[in-house]
């Protein structure tokens, strides 16, 4: 048996990131070219929050441009990398007995494709996107990255896109008034999720959120919980790198995290 898979968390900010060339863009290209020839990706975005467990089962899942009052040519994006059915029938296995719906009308949301237009410039690495349940506790989400698992002894790079900071209100008034600098309570938590996830404890990942640094940093967990995903996918024997840290908007987290 080969080397296991990487998991990865992306810090994806911007949806503008997928047409620009920056630190985080050259980032993330970086990482796609250390891994090596994933056989598909397993991403868990951010914005696929729902009340319940799907997972897309298309042949040619569709770009999705879920935001509004960017440039024309954001639109114009696609990032058109097949979808793999036999994969989301593998996820809706390995989760059972939960219910897990097959999904033909999703397909790759920004949280998704910003990142891998970088990482994997071809398209030609298929893709599915596993939801997150909102109604969920968040030990839950854990306990599905360590369901998961198995599939990064398959040749499936799982991918999960967030931020580890991501008070959307705070950055956009931050930037509005022209301030750069990262608030405290950023810094700390940000520094906080880096530590445990390289001592991988994940019951502090899994509690972090509910300080109040944590509640401070995600007044919302939609953008918290892919790193759940991706740490509990991951063994207490994998390394754990930084590829990526900084912020952007002052309080916007870009860390990604690289176990194994």
């Amino acid at each position: 048996m080969g080397k296991p898979m990487p998991a990865v968390f992306f810090g994806h900010g911007n949806p503008m990131n997928a047409l620009l060339d920056n630190a985080y863009t050259r980032g993330w290209a970086a990482i796609g070219k250390e891994i090596p020839g994933p056989g598909a990706v397993l991403s868990i975005s951010a914005h696929w929050y729902i009340p319940g467990t799907s997972v897309t089962s298309m042949p040619v899942p569709r770009t999705i441009h879920d935001f509004g009052g960017f440039p024309p040519e954001l639109y114009q994006v696609r990032y058109p990398a097949p979808g793999d059915p036999a994969l989301a029938d593998r996820v809706r296995d390995l989760l059972g007995p939960m219910p897990v719906i097959l999904d033909r009308n999703w397909g790759l949301d920004h949280g998704t494709w910003t990142v891998l237009r970088h990482a994997f410039p071809h398209a030609d690495i298929p893709v599915v996107q596993l939801s997150i349940d909102q109604r969920m506790p968040l030990a839950g989400h854990l306990e599905i990255g360590r369901k998961l698992a198995p599939l990064r002894d398959e040749g499936v790079l799982i991918v999960g896109s967030g931020n580890i900071t991501h008070n959307l209100r705070h950055a956009m008034a931050s930037y509005q008034r022209g301030e750069s600098s990262t608030p405290d309570w950023a810094t700390r938590f940000d520094a906080d999720v880096a530590r445990s996830a390289e001592m991988h404890e994940t019951d502090l990942l899994v509690r972090a959120v509910e300080s109040g640094d944590g509640r401070m940093a995600h007044p919302t967990h939609d953008h918290y919980l892919p790193l759940l995903y991706v740490a509990g996918a991951s063994g207490v024997g994998d390394p754990v790198r930084f590829p990526i840290t900084g912020f952007d908007l002052s309080s916007l987290s870009m860390r990604a995290i690289v176990f194994g």
